[in-house]
């Protein structure tokens, strides 16, 4: 088959990622060529975001996004919505989509939930966590001689509860003092570091952490990852967020001999404005650690707090 009849085949047929892809083969531009050229009218968009539409890892759902397809089209000299017809109706996402039955907006378990809402939305990411069900997670801390968290390792699996789930987004939300430059976020097993965007204002880091394959619904996946925060702020408690309703929660605390809290305790929480509940005392175990195990879990806030005295 020649290229121009594989090409309208691609455009009559589908899906989107192969005509495009198709497209620019054909043309014989680069992603960064094409980039490039976007540029010139105005329209950023990085050579990964395209090589995701081409690969059908992402869909261009943004405005700024579906006007990048309308210049493609230019571009690839291809015929006038082409491409855009076959993207079909937008996925419900944003501030319009409803909640999962169980599910708390972000602003119940983070302050700076604006902020995180233009980072999720620069990912294209505000749908995103719906797709994934968190089966179990266990956390590793370790607090250093200075009071600071010196090493967070995770270790989660999670189900798909939709076709095409390819990626987790992180979300860190450092302590006063955090400098979000220099937190550093590490895949350790069975995923890759993808874009990562930041704000220091709200001591935000946002990470995508992508999958070797997309997953089917029912299917499984389990990553490792570690972030590092060398601020050296000062650390008294723990907690982590659960937007929806969560497997089994794991936690490990361990601290350095030279400082050692005088007193430890776990708690959960419906929200960030609301009281502590499921509170318990923890003792040091000879290895300096204590740990919680939680599950299962709804939506909130788990953690661990601390006092040195």
């Amino acid at each position: 088959m020649s290229d121009d009849r594989e090409l309208k085949a691609a455009l009559r047929d589908g899906p989107f990622h192969i005509a495009l892809r198709v497209a620019v083969q054909a043309r014989g531009l680069t992603l960064d060529r094409l980039r490039h050229r976007l540029g010139e009218r105005g329209l950023r968009v990085g050579t990964t975001s395209l090589s995701y539409w081409q690969q059908g890892l992402r869909r261009p759902e943004r405005p700024e996004s579906l006007r990048a397809v309308r210049a493609l089209e230019e571009i690839l000299i291809l015929p006038p919505r082409s491409l855009m017809e076959l993207l079909g109706p937008p996925r419900p996402r944003g501030r319009s989509s409803p909640l999962t039955p169980g599910a708390v907006a972000y602003s119940s378990i983070l302050e700076p939930a604006r902020a995180l809402s233009a980072l999720l939305e620069d990912l294209d990411g505000v749908a995103d966590d719906r797709r994934l069900h968190i089966v179990g997670m266990h956390e590793t801390l370790r607090i250093g001689a200075d009071r600071s968290i010196t090493r967070r390792e995770t270790l989660q699996v999670m189900q798909a509860h939709e076709d095409a789930a390819d990626r987790y987004i992180m979300i860190y939300w450092g302590d006063l003092g955090c400098d979000v430059e220099r937190v550093r976020v590490r895949a350790l097993e069975d995923c890759r570091v993808g874009r990562v965007r930041r704000d220091g204002s709200a001591a935000l880091v946002v990470a995508e952490l992508l999958f070797d394959r997309a997953l089917r619904t029912g299917e499984t996946q389990m990553i490792r990852y570690g972030l590092a925060d060398p601020s050296g702020a000062e650390a008294r408690v723990y907690e982590r967020g659960f937007r929806f309703p969560a497997g089994q929660y794991m936690l490990r605390v361990g601290f350095d001999l030279a400082a050692l809290p005088v007193r430890i305790h776990r708690f959960a929480r419906r929200s960030l404005d609301a009281d502590e509940h499921d509170r318990g005392v923890l003792t040091l175990n000879a290895q300096h650690a204590v740990h919680l195990v939680a599950g299962p879990l709804q939506a909130g806030l788990v953690g661990v707090h601390w006092n040195w005295g």
